[in-house]
Parts: C-alpha cells; structure tokens; sequence
C-alpha cells in the first residue's frame, strides 16, 4: 500500500483503500515529511467538509533520478494568500453555523489540511479525509469561541473536499475520489480540461475555466496590436493549456510568440535566470506569463538584477493580485504597468474583523496561525489595529472562491438533508438522509442542481462544472510614494471585454501604449510580404504597383482599381483617369503642328512659284495643270492632319477620316495621271500608237482624276454613314490617364479607304518604274518613283506602328505617316523643279528640256 501511495501508478489500489474506509499504511513519504510537522486543523460538527491548501511554497530543491524514492523535507516559506483562503473557509464554517436559515439543527465542522503543493501529499490528506481517518496528517482540533472542543473532528469522514489549488491536482483528486462519488470543488482549479463532465463527474469549481482567462489575455494582444510577444510558462496542465488556447486565439490574426520559455517549482532558481537571460535577449516587448506568484518573483529578481525593466508584463489570474509581488520593493520597477486579468473582486462582511480578531495566544492549537506568528511578529502583537497585508479584504478573490465553495456545499447539504421523510417500501428503507449517513452519491446530486442567492446579493449556481465567467482587468500603477497599487481598469464578462484605456499606467510610465512587433507596420499604399522561413509576424512592407491600392494599415494585398480609376501617388486611393488626348498644347502636339503648317508654307510657296512661272518650259513640259492640282492636294493633305490634333468629337472623327482619304486619292490620283500621260507621250512615237493620245487629252486628264477621287469619296461615304468612328475613350492602356480618341467601329471601312490608296500608289509607282528610263532631262517618272517609293515605305511601316502604339500615340502616328508621306512627294516631285526655275534659269529652256 505504501508504494500504490507513493508512486501513484495504480489509481484502482487507492481507490480501493478509500472504499473500504481504511487508512492507508504510512508511506515513506509520510515518515520523510518531519514528524514535528501538523499538517492540518480541524472544527468538529455533525457534518464535515474537507479542506486542502497549498500553505507552503519553498519545497527542498531535489533532483529526480526515479531510481529511488526522492527524499522529501520539511515545507518552508508559509504563504499568506493561501492562508487567507484557509480562514476563508473557516469563516465561512462559522458564518453558516450562525445562520438558522441554513441547515438549521446541523452543526458544520471542517477538516483543512496543508499539502505543500506536492501530489503525494494532496493525495495522501484526501484519501485520510474521505477514509475517516486524519491521524497520520497530525491534525489539531480548535474551535471558534476559542476553546478547546470536546470531541476532535478527525474521527469522522469528510462529505465533500473543498481543494486543488492547482489543475494537476483538482485531476488527480477527481479522477481518484471519482468513483467513490466524493464531489471535490476548487477554488482556483482552472484547466479547461476539467470541464469535461465525462471524466470528472465528480468536480465543481468556483473559478472560472482559463479559456476565457487565456482569451481575454489574447484579445489585449490583438487589441493593442502587440504582434511579436513571449510566454513564461509554469511547467504543469495550467501553463501548457493556457498557452495552447492563447495560441488558437491569436491564430490568423498577426499575433506571434518568439519564445516560451517552461518554469519548474523544483528548478526555480536555475529556470529563473534561463528566463530572465531570453528576455533580456528578446525584441519581443511584451511578455505573458502564466505562473505561480512566488515563481514570478524568482523571474522578476533576476531581471531586476540585469536592469530590465522595459518590458510589459501580462499578467494571468495566478499572480496579477499577489501582495507579496506589489509590495516587493526590489521588483518595483520591474514589475511597473503590469496588466493583467485578474479573478473578480468582491467583499465579505464581517471577515476583515474575523482576520483581526486572531491571535496565536487564542488559537494554541492552530500550528499554521502560529508559524504566521512568529514569521510576522515573533511576539505577542496583534492584528486588531494598524495595517497588515493579511487582513487587506478590500479585494477578495480567491478567498471568495473559498467562501462561494463553502457556501455551494451548505446549500446542497440543506438540499438533501431537508427532506419529507418518504420511505421506499420497496427496500424498506428510508430515503432521507441524516448527518451520520450522507451519501457521496446523493450529495453530488444536489450539488448540481444549486442554485442561491449569497449573502452578497450575488445569484450562484453551476453551468457543469463550471461558473459563470467573470474577471477584473488590473493595471500596476506606481504611486507618488514609489510604491505600487492594484487598480481596476476592466472588466471580462464571458467573451467581452470592457477596457478603460485612459487609466492604463504602462511600464514606460507613459499613456503611449508600448509597441511590440517583430516588423512595423505597413503603412497604406503598401502590402505585407512575409518573409521566407520566419512567423507571419516578421514581414516587409511592398509598395502597391501601378493601378493597386492598399487603404489600411497592414493589407495582406492591394486592391485593383476599377476601369475608369487609377492609384493616386500614395497608392491609398483610387482617383478618376485624367482625360488624355493629343493636344495642341503638349511638346508632341506643337511638333506636329509645326510640321504641319510648316508643309503648308511650303507647298504654298511652290504653288506661288509655279504659278507665276506657268508659262516657263520646266512648268508646261510636267503638265502644270495637274502639277498645280498636286500641290492643292498636298495642302489639303497638310492641312488634314490639323484635324488629327485636339480634343476629338462626333464631327471631328469623322471629318479627319474623310478628309485623309479623299487628299490623298486626290494627290495618288494626280501622280499617276502625270505618269501615265508620260507614258502614252513616249509611246505614242511608236508607229500606230497616235490613237493613245485622243485618250490622255486635258479633259481626259482632268476626269481620269476625277473618277478616282469620287471612287474614294464614295468609299468614305458609305463608311461614315454606316459605321462612323465615334470618340470613346480607350480603358485597355492602364495608366493614370484614360485616353480619348477615335475609335474605328468598322475596321472594314478604314482598310478599304487604306487599301483603296494603297492599291492606286501601288499602280502609280509600277507605271513610274516602267517609265524611269525614258529619255528626256526632265523626265518627271523618275521623280514620282522615288517619292512613290517613300510613300509606300511610310505607310507600310505604319500599319505595324499604329497598331502597336498606345493611346494617343497612335494617333501620332498616323499624323507622322501624312506629314512624312506629303513631304516625301512634295520634296522628291517640286525641290528638283524649284531648283531650277529658281537657281538654273539658264536650265529653264525649251532646247535644254528637249536635249537627250
């Protein structure tokens, strides 16, 4: 039986023992603690109520080798909070026995013990508690009129266990005292786990489950955009799950750990300076830790030592209220702004005056009143006046959860010990209970089905096993003395959160709340990009390209902007296209247009010259009707690409059109009329050919170029009437400006007129080829098949270019291909001609002009 108590192994051979009502043989552990050692204090009733508590937190650092029993010492260090939730229960014992209302006629007695916060011993108390016999736990009766009882409350059995100060142990407990019935109800047992009413049947608690404490502790996070943190963790089931529902929270969000550093109580100090040297390490900011007090203080010793104090600490329920650290002057600056979550306050009447009315000398048989004693005076002082830390109930929290737990036994206890007296005639046995004969099993019956109002006003019952979730949010504040106080800056009500900002002192000691990222946030106009191979956390910034936009803080990707919109320079918002068009007022407008005119002057001049040198041979001998015809052409065709320029319209789209395609069939007509009046000239020496020339008289001339213009304004009209280009603006080219131009709605139509010109250069440039070589100085075929070779060059190469070029440049283009093409014809046909009439008038004779 020692080993089954020892070791734990066998969950079946303990419950076995406590079945059958028998105190376990005494363990070795037992006879290692130190017999001088009372672990509990007893108040005899007709009912008891069991008690554990976690009295004492310096255990002898021991090193596990499982080869032999671990040689386990003596506790040190006794701990005033948990020794304020003891008398909790005690006054709560007290308070009930006084109230005729509750269990009237019952006496309730207690049974509290201390463990030390070590499994063996939680077990070993628990199992004597519920076996009737607490003699090996060395228990000492007292009584509240501070006299010594008649008759000890360890003779019997305990009904109910009030404990588990930690989750590890409320398991243990339940899943030990489970099949026995036995209800166990923590005061701040907190591990989601032990929700599950599978499992633990059996267990109660009056803290709420850490899923909402680690939820709350995760929306801060998010709330104060704290993306790059640490966790310090208490080796044990409240750390480990604590973190794990933090994590689940957080995930998705931007939120990352860069550590989580464990902390065992028997590795303290060596686990305190690891944590202390990572933090110091850490570019995380703020740090969560989910520890016991006294582990904290061992972490925080150590940071104060290496002069850290730029950390924001958030604080989980176990030590965000702890005295002991607020007082701690060695720990103040780096413990100053923590926030944390802490177990709701409220208050007790009356248990400030019960604190105070304590004293050793009135309780000689109360071994843990005593080693308070003699910690804290070592004398005969007293608590009535002045101020100790231990009888501060300003802001009960866990001791509440004590009084709640006492106060959740009572009224199941009432429950089932105030019944009718039915008798089941079946068994022929009675139904109800008595004091002497509670069973575990109908207890915990009733325990599921409270339901009161406390003294407090405050309506209690259980959702499972469970309470409902309540929580204050604490800041650490240094005060003008350069001490620190608690105050209430929130509240957790289930999954919400009431926060009041304004009265958060940070660890800066600044209303600024501290920045902890791993990467700064990307401001609008930019996208994260997350880097290869780190948390999500640490990412760059990447401007939005060209027509994207990002409007918040930390966009995950930019958004395109809609058709007719384009990114302003910031890439936070999308602003409407600027209306592009070629414009008389832009550099490549006034280049055009002084081309243009600058044709015109030109033609003008030689339309001058040769109009006033009409009758001279070099005129008469090239046909100086069509040659001045030409020339009106070339003007028109100048003149046309004006068009071209300026803001287009219904009207100006299709005048431009019309006006380019009849020019230029009218200037191609005039040269190919010239070339082949050479041609039918020159063969009509030939014997029989005199009849060619009735063909190619003036009038001929004049309607031969007549037809082939009309054949073009035909063309022209057809297409404009059917299929018109119409001014629309052109959203394909995404840029910051939406060009407007002239569309084509028929494509058929503008090839036509193209090819219509096309096909008449194309004739006129093969009859000049054939007549290149036909004797005469001033043979004109020569010219036009050079300016028809640059002509079809032009336009050949534009048809590429004017599909290819964007927005307004195509319309440059084809602006580009009329003025190079009428320059083309005007320099090659008229500058050699000029040249003469103006520079060798001796040329300019009828015998020169006949010379071979």
């Amino acid at each position: 039986l020692c080993v089954c108590a020892w070791w734990l192994s066998s969950p079946l051979c303990l419950l076995f023992i406590g079945a059958l009502g028998l105190a376990p043989v005494e363990p070795t552990i037992c006879s290692r603690r130190g017999a001088a050692n009372k672990e509990c204090i007893s108040l005899d009733g007709d009912v008891i109520i069991g008690g554990l508590f976690n009295l004492h937190y310096m255990p002898l650092a021991i090193e596990q080798s499982f080869t032999k029993l671990p040689p386990y010492g003596p506790c040190t260090g006794l701990d005033l909070e948990p020794l304020k939730y003891m008398y909790a229960m005690a006054f709560a014992v007290e308070e009930i026995n006084l109230n005729s209302s509750l269990l009237p006629g019952v006496k309730l007695g207690y049974q509290m013990c201390d463990y030390c916060g070590r499994y063996p011993w939680a077990l070993k108390a628990a199992l004597s508690l519920v076996g009737g016999d607490t003699h090996s736990c060395n228990s000492a009766p007292v009584s509240a009129s501070n006299e010594q009882p008649g008759q000890a409350a360890s003779d019997q059995s305990v009904s109910l266990l009030i404990g588990a100060s930690s989750s590890a142990t409320g398991t243990m407990l339940s899943r030990t005292l489970g099949p026995l019935s036995v209800p166990v109800i923590s005061y701040l047992a907190s591990c989601p786990c032990l929700s599950d009413r599978h499992q633990f049947p059996n267990f109660f608690r009056t803290i709420p489950s850490d899923v909402y404490q680690a939820r709350a502790m995760a929306q801060l996070a998010i709330h104060f955009h704290w993306t790059w943190t640490g966790a310090v963790l208490v080796d044990s089931d409240y750390g480990h799950l604590a973190i794990q529902v933090f994590q689940e929270e957080v995930e998705g969000k931007g939120v990352c750990l860069e550590f989580i550093e464990m902390i065992r109580r028997e590795t303290i100090l060596s686990d305190a300076t690891r944590v202390a040297q990572t933090i110091e390490a850490s570019a995380a900011k703020v740090i969560l830790i989910f520890c016991w007090h006294t582990d904290v203080k061992q972490v925080f010793l150590e940071l104060a030592k290496r002069n850290v104090t730029d950390r924001q600490f958030l604080a989980s329920e176990a030590w965000s209220t702890s005295d002991n650290l607020l007082q701690d002057a060695a720990i103040s600056k780096v413990a100053s702004g923590v926030l944390g979550v802490a177990i709701r306050s409220s208050t007790v009447p009356g248990f400030e005056n019960y604190l105070r009315t304590l004293h050793s000398s009135h309780r000689t048989s109360d071994i843990f009143l005593k080693e308070f004693w003699e910690m804290e005076f070592g004398g005969v002082e007293s608590l009535a006046g002045g101020q100790h830390p231990f009888t501060d109930t300003s802001q009960l929290r866990v001791s509440y959860n004590v009084y709640l737990a006492v106060y959740a036994a009572a009224h199941a206890l009432h429950s089932l010990l105030s019944c009718t007296g039915e008798h089941d005639l079946a068994r022929n046995v009675s139904t109800c209970s008595s004091p002497t004969n509670i069973r575990p099993t109908e207890l915990l019956q009733h325990l599921n089905k409270v339901n009161f109002t406390t003294p407090q006003g405050e309506n209690f019952y259980f959702q499972g096993a469970d309470i409902p979730a309540k929580y204050d949010l604490v800041n650490w504040q240094t005060t003008p003395e350069g001490t620190q106080k608690l105050v209430l800056i929130g509240r957790v009500d289930g999954f919400e959160i009431h926060l009041n900002e304004s009265a958060i002192q940070w660890s800066t000691g600044k209303k600024q709340v501290p920045v902890s990222v791993c990467s700064e946030s990307c401001p609008p106009g930019t996208r994260i990009a997350n880097r290869k191979g780190e948390p999500i956390c640490c990412f760059d910034c990447i401007p939005c390209a060209d027509g994207e936009i990002s409007n918040k803080t930390d966009s995950l990707q930019c958004g395109r902007c809609p058709l007719e919109f384009w990114s302003n320079t910031n890439r936070t918002a999308c602003v409407p296209r600027q209306l592009d068009f070629l414009s008389f007022n832009e550099t490549l407008g006034i280049t055009l247009t002084t081309a243009a005119l600058s044709g015109i002057a030109v033609t003008t001049v030689v339309f001058v010259v040769y109009l006033y040198y009409h009758q001279t041979p070099v005129v008469r001998a090239n046909n100086s009707e069509l040659s001045l015809l030409l020339l009106v052409s070339l003007k028109l065709c100048f003149l046309c690409s004006l068009v071209f320029i300026g803001h287009p319209s219904v009207w100006s789209c299709r005048f431009q059109q019309a006006a380019f395609g009849i020019s230029f069939v009218l200037c191609v007509s005039c040269l190919l009329v010239k070339t082949m009046v050479v041609l039918t000239v020159f063969r009509s020496t030939r014997p029989g050919a005199e009849a060619l020339l009735k063909w190619f008289g003036p009038s001929q001339q004049r309607g031969s170029v007549c037809i082939f213009t009309c054949i073009q304004i035909i063309i022209c009209t057809v297409w404009l009437s059917l299929c018109p280009p119409e001014p629309k603006r052109d959203l394909g080219f995404h840029g910051s400006k939406v060009t407007l131009q002239c569309a084509m709605a028929s494509v058929v139509g503008f090839s036509l007129v193209l090819g219509y010109i096309g096909f008449l250069a194309c004739t006129c440039l093969l009859l000049a080829f054939l007549a290149r070589k036909l004797p005469d100085n001033f043979n004109e075929a020569k010219l036009i098949t050079f300016s028809m070779l640059i002509f079809c060059a032009v336009w050949v190469a534009f048809v590429p270019a004017y599909v290819s070029s964007p927005g307004k440049y195509s319309v440059a283009v084809e602006i580009f291909a009329i003025l190079a093409s009428s320059y083309g014809l005007l320099l090659c046909i008229f500058a050699p001609k000029c040249f003469i009439i103006l520079l060798r008038p001796e040329q300019n004779t009828k015998r020169s002009l006949m010379a071979r």
